[in-house]
């Protein structure tokens, strides 16, 4: 498929790992910048996303939102990137890039919330608690360089961006293998170039905040 891609995003928001992954699979884009409240919220977006957030991509006549199937979307699309598995990493390219956005996701969200999980009713929240599922993750980036072996795939841009994410927040623990990890994925030319775009984005937002 070679139809132009539209990206809904806000530079204060995930779209960051979209960015990035977009960045990584050099298919041209068309930036479309969204405030919270406002044109988030607005009818034309809600008919694109109608859970109103960023980010989202429009390719052709199809919508595809959260980041990681964006990211996997994308790979697909767009195979000459080689960011998709190969058949011998598809194993561990779904399972990790479907903890990271689930069970992964849920208890960095709920600890950061401040919920915490009843020690007997663990089982019932599917990730138990954060330090066992953050400690899954950093086991599976210590077995190779790369989530799914030892090639970055478009399953490290989720990953790699919720790693980092973790460590710069302090939502995940600083464990040495993300810390490893992080730096590897990040060191990218695609994710400097990504964040050098959205940083520039916030700088001129704050800018015109502070004329204001």
């Amino acid at each position: 498929m070679t139809d132009s891609i539209t990206f809904y995003t806000n530079p204060m928001s995930r779209g960051q790992i979209v960015r990035w992954m977009l960045e990584e699979v050099g298919a041209p884009y068309e930036q479309v910048l969204l405030d919270y409240g406002t044109t988030m919220k607005a009818p034309e977006y809600l008919a694109i996303n109608p859970m109103g957030k960023v980010p989202a991509i429009k390719h052709g006549d199809h919508v595809v939102t959260e980041c990681a199937a964006i990211c996997a979307y994308l790979a697909e699309a767009f195979p000459k990137a080689g960011l998709a598995p190969t058949p011998d990493e598809r194993a561990d390219y779904y399972r990790w890039l479907f903890f990271a956005a689930g069970p992964l996701e849920q208890a960095i969200v709920n600890t950061a919330l401040g919920f915490v999980v009843p020690a007997e009713r663990e089982v019932m929240a599917g990730y138990g608690n954060l330090e066992a599922a953050a400690g899954a993750l950093a086991g599976a980036v210590s077995v190779h360089d790369y989530v799914a072996g030892d090639r970055f795939t478009a399953a490290d841009v989720y990953i790699g961006s919720q790693v980092s994410w973790g460590l710069e927040f302090n939502t995940l623990p600083k464990l040495p293998a993300f810390e490893a990890y992080a730096a590897r994925v990040t060191d990218r030319p695609a994710c400097k170039r990504a964040r050098g775009i959205d940083m520039a984005l916030i700088a001129e937002a704050e800018a015109q905040k502070e004329s204001t």
